[in-house]
């Protein structure tokens, strides 16, 4: 097992990357819930990334909760927890890296203006 510290980086395997080209990429899979995404942050993780095509739940489960419901918040629940973290997604090759004991480097390209864009990310693995 492995216990969390203040400032680890949580990368999440979901096995979607595998599906990337697939029409239905964007329909299937899974997202992180708003409970999870906090106790991450509550354990002192602030960068948080997923394989899957975003943090959330896919768009069509997420709008078909928000009818059911009919309550607000549901829409992209997780990105707007409000807290000062950054997120990573649609990673690849995750089930190549060890369960933990790797860093991680990332580099974005800068957008002016913008709130998000496409990074390199990189695991650098200890020799």
């Amino acid at each position: 097992g492995y216990t969390l510290k203040p400032l680890d980086i949580v990368l999440i395997r979901t096995g979607r990357d595998a599906f990337y080209n697939a029409p239905d990429y964007i329909f299937k899979g899974c997202g992180v819930s708003v409970e999870a995404t906090r106790r991450l942050y509550e354990k002192g993780v602030r960068v948080m990334g997923i394989d899957a095509w975003g943090w959330d739940a896919p768009l069509n489960l997420q709008a078909a909760e928000a009818l059911k419901a009919q309550q607000p918040g549901i829409l992209w629940a997780a990105h707007q927890v409000d807290l000062p973290y950054a997120q990573i997604e649609r990673l690849v090759n995750l089930e190549s890296l060890p369960p933990f004991g790797f860093k991680v480097a990332c580099f974005p390209l800068k957008i002016k203006g913008g709130s998000a864009g496409p990074a390199r990310v990189v695991a650098i693995l200890p020799e």
